[in-house]
């Protein structure tokens, strides 16, 4: 059994069980939490070979969880800017995108997940093509991550089963591997990307193979208008008279929905990805966010590719989210700094349905992370939630844990190159844009 003894710092738990701000220590013994509290751990509890993280000038909190995203899109980072959605994935994106090799997939999703993890992110959700390249980045990294092959359904139906047997395989090789941080999804791209029927299949296939579903949902009002036209109902109704509900179901975006779309998805426990950064920057819109929360729906925080973002510091969305419903609903209490901060932990693991991270607390995976907070932007040490929300970003991070293992320590991966991968990032970006 290892050991690790985090030392005098400041814990911010997110548990409401418990005081959620707390100075004091923790210890780790192999993947969990094994214990929490202002008094040093008892000296039996404790092996002679026990690590010491010194945490006097760090604050600890749990790992950011990022619920929707599409890493390999790294490449594409500033290459198409303030754009309109169509035309930007249409025009922009999808073209680049059709010239990826597996090795761009796996050098971009590299370089995403070396920017989550040095941001403070632990877990996160991604949906592309040749999954399998992101799957064996996060393998080699140390990450969480939740993964899933997107499948557009614009073809024949030979090119649908194909793809469909593809995503299921993906799905059924990896839902568990790399000891247990990798878990799969099935994933439609979306109810204007993929015919009833072929939703119908997924949905099907979720069944069969006991998986969670995931799509994206009601992102512009052009999609809202498009899914009436085609039809006869907009997307939330759609996908429920297909049985999407029907299984574990996690939505992107969700911003154009109204009272009766928000009803629904509480009622069918529905989950939400809200991505305010690329939401505002596309110009897609702001989701109504105090209402689905209100209602009842879990919501959690996604950055989206940095395409849309253009980073991947969730941090970031957490401020933003703090921020924007405050403005649009003239109420300063619409999301308090701790529901914000709540956003981007422990609501994305109940929106993810797990009840083992997003939390520190004894028999919790050790998924965690430390900010240096003896900083000018820290102080004076009012409120360190306050901070962390209002002041605080991805570039406080020191040393991050998963799974009880350090994978970045004094702001450097332990597990990938950070310099191989942002030359290959550029030798890759360079050949993509060579092909055009």
């Amino acid at each position: 059994m290892s050991q690790l003894w985090i030392q005098n710092s400041l814990f911010v738990t997110m548990d409401d069980a418990l005081p959620v701000v707390k100075r004091g220590h923790m210890l780790v013994s192999d993947d969990r939490i094994a214990y929490i509290g202002e008094e040093e751990p008892q000296p039996q509890w404790l092996q002679s070979d026990v690590k010491k993280f010194d945490g006097s000038r760090h604050a600890i909190m749990p790992g950011l969880i990022n619920t929707h995203g599409h890493s390999p899109m790294t490449l594409l980072r500033g290459y198409s800017d303030d754009e309109a959605l169509q035309v930007w994935l249409e025009q922009k994106m999808w073209p680049m995108e059709a010239r990826y090799r597996s090795e761009d997939t796996r050098v971009g999703s590299g370089l995403a997940i070396a920017e989550m993890l040095l941001s403070g992110t632990t877990t996160f959700v991604d949906m592309y093509d040749r999954m399998e390249q992101v799957a064996l980045m996060t393998e080699q990294a140390g990450m969480r991550g939740v993964l899933m092959r997107g499948v557009i359904g614009l073809c024949s139906e030979e090119e649908q089963r194909a793809k469909l047997k593809d995503s299921v395989q993906f799905a059924k090789d990896w839902n568990g591997a790399a000891g247990g941080r990798i878990t799969t999804m099935l994933s439609p791209h979306a109810p204007y990307t993929c015919p009833p029927a072929f939703i119908e299949q997924f949905v099907q296939a979720a069944h069969d193979y006991n998986l969670p579903l995931h799509t994206h949902m009601s992102e512009t009002t052009a999609e809202v208008e498009q899914n009436v036209r085609d039809y006869g109902s907009r997307p939330v109704k759609h996908l429920d008279s297909l049985g999407f509900f029907s299984r574990p179901a996690l939505l992107a975006h969700a911003v154009h929905l109204n009272d009766e779309e928000i009803a629904l998805l509480a009622e069918r426990g529905a989950s939400i990805s809200h991505n305010p950064v690329s939401n505002l920057k596309l110009a897609s819109g702001i989701a109504r966010v105090t209402d689905l929360m209100k209602a009842g729906v879990k919501v959690s925080l996604g950055t989206d590719s940095v395409a849309s973002n253009n980073n991947l510091d969730l941090f970031q969305e957490i401020a933003m989210a703090a921020l924007l419903h405050k403005g649009v609903t003239n109420d300063p209490t619409a999301v308090p700094a701790m529901e914000a901060l709540k956003l981007g932990t422990v609501y994305g693991a109940r929106a993810l349905w797990r009840e083992d991270i997003g939390v520190l607390r004894e028999g919790m995976k050790a998924d965690f992370i430390a900010l240096d907070i003896d900083q000018p932007h820290y102080y004076p040490l009012t409120d360190i939630v306050s901070h962390l929300v209002y002041a605080g970003s991805g570039r406080d991070v020191t040393d991050v844990w998963v799974d009880g293992k350090q994978v970045v320590a004094g702001g450097k991966c332990l597990f990938l190159d950070e310099e191989k991968l942002r030359r290959d990032a550029q030798a890759s970006f360079e050949r993509l844009l060579q092909a055009t």
